[in-house]
Formats: C-alpha cells, structure tokens, sequence
C-alpha cells in the first residue's frame, strides 16, 4: 500500500523513468514510481531499435526481449539505389518494448523503488515558496496526496507534470515529427538489417524505416517534419510506402504519436522537479531515437536525486543539466545541425551520397564515412562529425 511521503516519486515507468527509480533508489532513499496506464510498456511508443553501447549500461541483453540482433543498416535512396553498411559486430537490437520496460522496471522494484500502475497524477503540491512537494493521484477511485522531496517527470513528450511546476515543455510544429507506424506481418526482411529510406515522395523531412521483429515481421513507419504533415498526413506516407513495397503486408498492430526532434530545453529542471526522457526532450534529433537517451537521462536525473536527499542539498537537483550536457546534450546539439542540413537535401542530392558510399569498398563504409559524404560542402560541420568520432 502507498505511503503518504516518499523521498522520491517518479512519474511515469518508461524506460527513462524506470531507470531513474532504480537510480535514485540504489542511493538508498524511498522511492515511488506511478503508472498511468494498468501495465508497464503499453502502448508501446516507438520504432523499438537502441544500440546495445548503451543498453549493455542498465540491463543484460536477454533474448526473452529481442526480436531481431542487428549488424547493418542499408539506406535507400529516392531512386532505390541501397548502400549498405555492415559493421560485423552487433550493433544493436530491436526490442520487444512489452517486455523490455517490464523487465527494466522489475529491476527498480529489486533495487527497493515500489511501483505503482493505474495512478493517475493529476497535479502537483506546491508549498508557500512554489517549490513542488509531491503530487497529487487518482488511484482505485480516491484521489491521494503523496508528498515527496523530489518528483521525476518521465511522463513523456506532453509532459503535464512539467507543465503544472512552470517549466516551458512547448516544442515548435517545426520540430516535432509527426510519425506513424505499423507492425506487420509478410514484410520479407533481414533479421539483422535495419533499413532506412530517404526522399521527398517517401518521408519529408524525416525518414521511413523498416526494423525487422522476427521471421517476416517488421516496425514499419515514418516520421513527417511538422511543417510537411500540415500539407499530407504521416498516414498517407505510411500507407503509399507500404502499397509500394510491401502490398502483402498484415497489419497487427499500428500507433501514432510526435517525436520532439529537437535540443533539450534551457530549463527542465526547478525546485523540487526534474524532467527526463521525452519529457525534457531528451531525443536524439537526427534519428528521433529516445530510448537510449531516455535511460542515460534517467540515470543521471535518479542518482543526483538520492543524493541531493542524502545530503540535504535540494539545490543540488540543479547539477542535472550540467551532467546530462556532458553525457548526451552537447552530441544531440551537433545532431541538431545535421539534421537541419540532412533533412532537407533534394532527391537528387540523396541519390547522389547512397551512389558515393555504394562505391566504397565495404570495410570503408562507416556512419563517420556517410556523414562526411553528406556534408562535404559544410566545413563547419565536417568539423562537429570529427568530434562526434574522435572525443
């Protein structure tokens, strides 16, 4: 049964979330972790892909939550020519987001953050100086106080709780990805093959991919710039895409949602209140992934919480932005500019770099090597490539 007062609440059991619990709670203070929905990991949110670097951080792979263990990734260009990338190493997985999230929060649970699912946060307590002090939640049909030290935001992309403690969650049209996606059975792929296509007629400001869950079972979707899916909707991409490549496609399951393609904000942290995951954009613009973000975030946000409790320092909260920026920011920044330049080369420009990295002998081809092809013309950013490699 809940408490009334917890050292820490977490909003929201993601996989940002529910590694921010597991942190905050390794640091041995109480924490409390609130679901809106009856089961962690639905609905599922996203393409499913993250790179094994990063999860190997937070969680043993473990094939009970794999659906397809990846080591190239083809881009397709407008005019169908594909260059593949293949780096004879695992790379990454696509997951199996149902059980994935499960397992990651049953890991908080063992490390001593209670769960609770079907809470529904619905506000925010603030004491005399508008520091937050807990939430408010609707749960079996009371509505509670819990009050707390610190609350974690990790509830996504709209971020209500930031919202309510004055933070500004807002995102431009303009970089927020309108995306659109399926899972589909008879889709004939490559089990260890990520696939990526890129064009005006396919994807506008975005790509469309394909990832592979298992024989002839594949995420299909795409992301929309903003801008463009006020003109056509992602849906009507998606369903063209499919006719086209994939005309015997079944559909078992389709979602849809914004992507923030953009930078964090300046401000995702105030008193009492930390944001993470998508909820302080915490996304990597190029690609629109967060699940690796989401959980580096997490971390971090989870363990400056607990000791900001151990040493009675609330203003240590503060000292999240400058760990996140060191950890992932300053990259998403320099992803940021790729992406600006990137997403809006013409058809013919996109044929021409997938022709370039084609040529290449294989062991030549890198994601280093396609950048550079990419922004051959932009000295500037050449420069942000190398650092990305090489620090």
């Amino acid at each position: 049964m809940m408490k009334n007062e917890y050292d820490v609440i977490v909003v929201g059991a993601g996989p940002a979330g529910s590694v921010a619990a597991q942190y905050a709670a390794r640091e041995g203070v109480s924490v409390l972790m609130l679901e809106k929905d009856r089961d962690v990991g639905y609905p599922v949110r996203c393409a499913e892909a993250i790179n094994r670097r990063t999860l190997i951080q937070f969680i043993e792979p473990d094939e009970r939550w794999i659906n397809a263990t990846i080591t190239k990734f083809a881009f397709i260009a407008p005019n169908g020519i594909e260059a593949v990338i293949d780096f004879k190493s695992i790379q990454g997985y696509v997951l199996e987001r149902r059980i994935f999230d499960y397992e990651l929060a049953k890991q908080a649970a063992a490390d001593g953050a209670e769960v609770v699912t079907r809470a529904y946060v619905y506000d925010l307590l603030f004491d005399e100086n508008e520091t937050v002090t807990g939430v408010k939640v609707e749960y079996r049909g009371e509505q509670l106080e819990i009050k707390s030290k610190i609350v974690i935001a990790a509830d996504g992309v709209e971020s209500r709780v930031g919202k309510w403690a004055g933070l500004d969650t807002t995102v431009d049209f303009r970089d927020m990805e309108a995306c659109f996606q399926v899972t589909a059975a008879n889709v004939p792929v490559a089990q260890d093959t990520l696939y990526f296509y890129f064009g005006k007629k396919v994807s506008p400001g975005g790509y469309f991919w394909v990832f592979p869950k298992g024989e002839n079972t594949a995420n299909v979707g795409l992301g929309v710039s903003g801008a463009e899916c006020k003109k056509r909707s992602s849906l009507s991409y998606l369903t063209e895409n499919l006719n086209r490549l994939y005309p015997n496609a079944s559909i078992l399951t389709q979602i849809a949602g914004g992507v923030p393609c953009v930078t964090t904000p300046d401000k995702f942290i105030a008193d009492g209140v930390m944001l993470t995951g998508d909820a302080a954009r915490q996304v990597n613009p190029l690609s629109g992934g967060g699940i690796a973000s989401g959980m580096v975030g997490g971390s971090i946000a989870g363990r400056i919480a607990g000791e900001a409790i151990k040493n009675n320092n609330m203003q240590h909260i503060y000292k999240y932005k400058e760990e996140w920026h060191q950890a992932r920011g300053h990259m998403h920044e320099r992803f940021d500019k790729f992406k600006d330049v990137i997403y809006d080369f013409t058809d013919e420009e996109f044929n021409k770099i997938m022709e370039k990295l084609r040529a290449l002998p294989d062991e030549k081809r890198t994601i280093r090597k396609l950048f550079m092809i990419a922004l051959a013309n932009k000295p500037s950013l050449l420069v942000d490539v190398a650092k990305l490699f090489i620090v």
